[in-house]
């Protein structure tokens, strides 16, 4: 039957266009936190941005100019060593940051206290790089530097990351005093956090693994009491190897402690693992 109410896909002509308004909006709002927050305070927190803010200190050098100096050779070394198409988008952002660092110069300083320029520069940077990853694409800089040091290495490239930012944040602790080098840290986790809630958003649901002596009542009730679909996995116990349904259900989180008084009534006895999801797509959530 047909569903009057089916979205049709977007043009691909329309998905380009917004990919590339989302790297653009995105490397302007990274530009707009760098000049008015974090460059006025010597928060170098990570990243090529990081390093062209040492560098301002210690030689005067335009931070726009070093971002292009490193952004634009760390793409070409990523191309050619890691044999792998980053595409136009991720160049188009890797070379118009720096250009919105140069156009944004002569703003105004936001404020002057370095707390808050961490915390508010931290955040629209986080905001600023999630959206960029919503255009499905990136800035370059680090995350490159990152991946080619990955392949070389065979480090993990979170921890490849973690090292090179965290040279940067100690560098900055040498050149400016280790409290600006406590405040990139709390700029870059900031940073962290917030590129995690633009791609996920604020809504955390619940993941429910049941093991249960009554999985028909239990999900008969979680059908009809809670709406909530039910997937049944088969099981086996690891020391008695009797045959188990396990129910799998997930729900919003309001809905969490409901959820768990229901089962808890039919069988107090049962064995309940809780994990959190941070995005589930599908029929009763996100489409």
């Amino acid at each position: 039957m047909f569903n009057k109410y089916r979205r049709e896909p977007m043009p691909s002509s329309l998905h380009v266009t917004l990919d590339y308004l989302f790297v653009l909006i995105g490397s302007f709002l990274i530009a707009l936190a760098f000049n008015t927050f974090l460059l006025p305070n010597n928060i170098a927190s990570g990243g090529v941005a990081g390093v062209s803010t040492i560098l301002k200190a210690v030689f005067n050098w335009e931070p726009s100019v070093v971002q292009w100096a490193l952004n634009i050779p760390l793409f070409i070394a990523g191309v050619w060593i890691l044999g792998k198409n980053f595409g136009l988008k991720s160049f188009v952002g890797t070379v118009t940051l720096p250009f919105f660092v140069y156009l944004t110069r002569n703003l105004s300083v936001a404020t002057d206290n370095s707390l808050l320029a961490a915390i508010f520069g931290g955040m629209i940077v986080g905001v600023g790089i999630g959206i960029v990853f919503k255009g499905r694409a990136s800035t370059g800089g680090i995350d490159l530097a990152a991946q080619i040091l990955h392949k070389f290495t065979r480090l993990p490239l979170g921890v490849c990351v973690a090292l090179l930012d965290g040279t940067i944040v100690l560098t900055a602790t040498f050149v400016f005093s280790l409290e600006e080098g406590l405040y990139a840290l709390i700029a870059l986790f900031l940073t962290s956090r917030t590129i995690d809630i633009v791609q996920v958003g604020f809504n955390t649901s619940k993941t429910l693994m049941i093991i249960t002596k009554d999985p028909e009542t239990i999900r008969q009730a979680l059908l009809q009491d809670i709406d909530r679909g039910v997937t049944m996995l088969k099981g086996a116990g690891g020391f008695t190897n009797e045959e188990r349904k396990v129910l799998m259900c997930v729900v919003h989180q309001n809905e969490y402690s409901k959820t768990a008084q229901v089962i808890r009534s039919i069988d107090a006895d049962a064995f309940v693992v809780v994990m959190n999801a941070t995005e589930v797509l599908g029929e009763g959530f996100k489409k």
